[in-house]
């Protein structure tokens, strides 16, 4: 049984945002279970609720986490219900496609979303935090991507919002430290979500993605909520893959060599898996 982190009699709530599906599910869930009174939030404020009740959150709300005076209404809402204690930043979008094929709007909704939606909400949580004055400190979890370590050609807008928030998180840890406050991000390789199973399935992306390690999202909020109470930043998911990716950035032109073999590699696995 996974390790409670909120003492009895002493209520916390916890905010997830984009915890509709996918890993955002799973991280409301595990936050279920250890204790917090968790309000589910997604931009489909339908499907926070739905999901609200089917795991026994607090609330579900609709939330645009590009808004940042959404995020401290939600923020409010929390700290009606216990003083908070913990705020994931979850919500993400991804388009597959080079940068100069993609649309404004789509690079826009990737760095609007996937950086600026964990600005806002990082700001939201930090000023709930430390206007509790009979708590001190809490967690923010952070969900950046394997992808923050190393080039990832077809995603690189993407990738390249992910490496943002893995280095805001980085130094937001040092920022926030003295306020009691801790940063964590976990870095996952390919999830089995709906996000990677609307990946066209003929895709150098999902062909890179099958030669990696597809994680469950559960795996990932166990991952992520277990660093909560810690002094640990980040972790990469496996931890092999984080090595192998952190290798291709400090060598790119042996990683632009080496990127066609690995797709080759996962193209096999999804034609021999009968997905090709």
């Amino acid at each position: 049984m996974p390790k409670p982190l909120v003492k009895p009699g002493k209520p916390r709530s916890a905010v997830v945002t984009g915890s509709g599906r996918g890993i955002g599910r799973a991280i409301a869930v595990e936050l279920v279970g250890r204790g917090y009174q968790v309000i589910v939030t997604d931009l489909d404020a339908a499907a926070a609720e739905t999901t609200a009740n089917e795991i026994g959150a607090a609330l579900g709300l609709g939330l645009d986490v590009t808004d940042p005076d959404a995020n401290r209404d939600i923020a409010a809402r929390a700290r009606e219900i216990a003083p908070l204690g913990a705020w994931v930043c979850n919500a993400g979008v991804l388009m597959e496609g080079d940068l100069t094929a993609l649309s404004v709007g789509q690079v826009r909704a990737m760095v609007e979303v996937n950086v600026l939606g964990v600005m806002w909400g990082v700001r939201a949580a930090a000023d709930a935090f430390r206007d509790q004055h009979e708590v001190k400190g809490g967690d923010i979890g952070v969900i950046a991507s394997l992808s923050a370590h190393a080039p990832v050609p077809g995603l690189s807008v993407y990738a390249a919002t992910k490496a943002a928030v893995l280095s805001l998180t980085t130094s937001l840890a040092s920022e926030l430290r003295p306020d009691k406050i801790r940063v964590h991000a976990v870095c996952p390789d390919g999830v089995d979500t709906a996000m990677v199973a609307g990946m066209d399935a003929q895709g150098d992306v999902r062909a890179a993605l099958a030669a990696g390690v597809l994680l469950t999202p559960p795996q990932v909020a166990r991952e992520l909520v277990d660093m909560f109470g810690t002094g640990r930043v980040y972790k990469t998911l496996p931890a092999w893959r984080g090595a192998v990716a952190r290798s291709a950035s400090l060598a790119p032109r042996a990683a632009v060599h080496l990127d066609p073999w690995v797709r080759r590699l996962g193209a096999r696995r999804l034609k021999k898996a009968g997905k090709r």
